[in-house]
């Protein structure tokens, strides 16, 4: 007997390698799959201005980082003693302007190299649901807890979603890939109804723009979740969210399809010095302890092509140390 609707996911043409420079931009799920690729030594900036649901914040975004444009003092709102731009997460704010300029222009400068340099970039869309300023009419990736009345409330079309993403993909002929994703994440606040016409708006969009474009292609985490796992026991207790198992799963697919066999097969390897690193021995002065710390930068040159900075500045620091 079988009991679950697996989902067959091919090998994409051109998968990702220790070789490759990523930016991974959108919704929760993006960042956490993102957060994945970086313990697992991928180069990889992850939302550097902050978590975006909606694809028009998500291209308002690469249109920024791709033409470099600093965030003039004019563009700040100011709220309840906190300076604050809808572009930019909260965490940018700042309690005064130059603070809050600070660290967003920062965020922009990772986000322009992390762009220029990227061979592929990942993309997660969260919801269709946006929100428009009345006064501007523009989209905002953060409402920062404002008065509702001083947003409309709308759910973009199929067109509108590729229009906007077709408007910043990269030339085929650059190199650079485009991975899509819908994000498994359900938006309650939306209703049930309102969040399923929301991804399947979100759905038709990735279809469409993998369809026509050579450089787009589509990982279905969203069905996953969905209909392969498709159990509330997979959920975080919000029911929203998904659960650290589902993620995992999601993860282990994800790697099944997108990495080379090369980098698959240095996962393992990789886990093990990273879980080295974070061990808090018994007896840290121990001529023992010092033997293991060379161990692991024997191991380390053994992966020339992975970036073990940190780890090798805390092994070499535990030697000598100890020594």
């Amino acid at each position: 007997m079988k009991f679950r609707t697996e989902i067959e996911i091919l090998p994409y043409d051109r998968q990702l390698s220790y070789d490759d420079r990523l930016l991974a931009l959108g919704s929760c799920f993006a960042t956490e799959i993102g957060r994945r690729m970086a313990e697992a030594k991928f180069r990889i900036a992850v939302n550097p201005s902050g978590v975006l649901f909606n694809p028009l914040s998500i291209v308002r975004t690469l249109r920024r980082y791709r033409d470099g444009r600093p965030v003039a003092k004019e563009e700040l709102q100011h709220a309840d003693g906190r300076w604050f731009h809808y572009d930019f997460h909260g965490s940018l704010a700042g309690d005064t302007a130059d603070e809050a300029l600070t660290r967003i222009d920062d965020a922009v400068a990772e986000g322009a190299r992390a762009l220029h340099e990227a061979s592929a970039v990942l993309l997660t869309l969260g919801t269709a649901w946006v929100y428009e300023r009345t006064d501007t009419g523009d989209v905002v990736a953060n409402c920062h807890r404002q008065p509702a009345e001083r947003f409309r409330r709308r759910r973009l079309s199929v067109e509108e979603v590729v229009s906007a993403i077709e408007s910043v993909l990269p030339d085929e002929s650059s190199g650079k890939r485009i991975l899509l994703t819908v994000s498994p994440v359900r938006h309650l606040g939306d209703g049930l109804a309102g969040n399923a016409v929301s991804k399947a708006v979100l759905r038709l969009a990735a279809e469409e723009l993998s369809e026509r474009h050579a450089q787009v292609a589509y990982f279905p985490a969203y069905e996953i979740l969905c209909d392969d796992l498709r159990d509330y026991r997979f959920y975080a207790d919000d029911l929203t969210h998904p659960s650290p198992q589902a993620v995992a799963y999601v993860w282990e697919r994800f790697c099944e399809a997108l990495l080379t066999p090369d980098a698959r097969a240095l996962l393992p390897r990789i886990a093990e010095i990273t879980a080295a690193a974070r061990h808090r021995p018994l007896h840290p002065a121990s001529e023992a302890y010092r033997a293991f710390c060379r161990r692991q930068l024997e191991a380390i040159e053994r992966l020339p092509g992975v970036d073990f900075t940190e780890e090798t500045a805390f092994f070499r620091s535990r030697i000598e140390i100890n020594s």
